[in-house]
């Protein structure tokens, strides 16, 4: 499956929690009940995997954690903040590369259209 196929899904999956959710709960939440939601739905997701950056030949054992990596291929960063800004665009391309993943998924639940919070990010490798 191809990462604007299980992009997707994703959509549809964050829709649907946050249609049964509204806005207003701490993203921990929203993480959870997503990867309920996709894992029922097929996907392969890895919740709060650990992604150590390295520099040069250091690998450095901080606390980075991806929210969501759906079928090795997409990068959920979940939010739940009154607006999405710059530095949280920085930290998914970041993710991004760390990880050499092409697509990322900045979703913010704190919306009262979901719509209006999701955000594609493409790493162009």
């Amino acid at each position: 499956m191809e990462e604007n196929e299980i992009s997707n899904i994703i959509i549809g999956c964050a829709i649907k929690v946050h249609s049964a959710l509204g806005p207003g709960l701490l993203e921990s939440a929203y993480e959870e009940c997503l990867n309920y939601e996709l894992r029922k739905a097929g996907l392969k997701v890895e919740k709060q995997k650990p992604l150590p950056p390295v520099y040069e030949e250091v690998k450095l054992e901080v606390g980075y954690r991806l929210d969501l990596l759906v079928e090795n291929k997409v990068i959920i960063e979940i939010k739940a903040v009154e607006a999405l800004n710059d530095v949280h665009m920085a930290q998914i391309l970041t993710y991004l590369k760390l990880n050499k993943n092409k697509l990322g998924l900045l979703i913010n639940f704190n919306v009262s259209l979901l719509k209006n919070g999701v955000r594609r990010v493409v790493n162009n490798l």
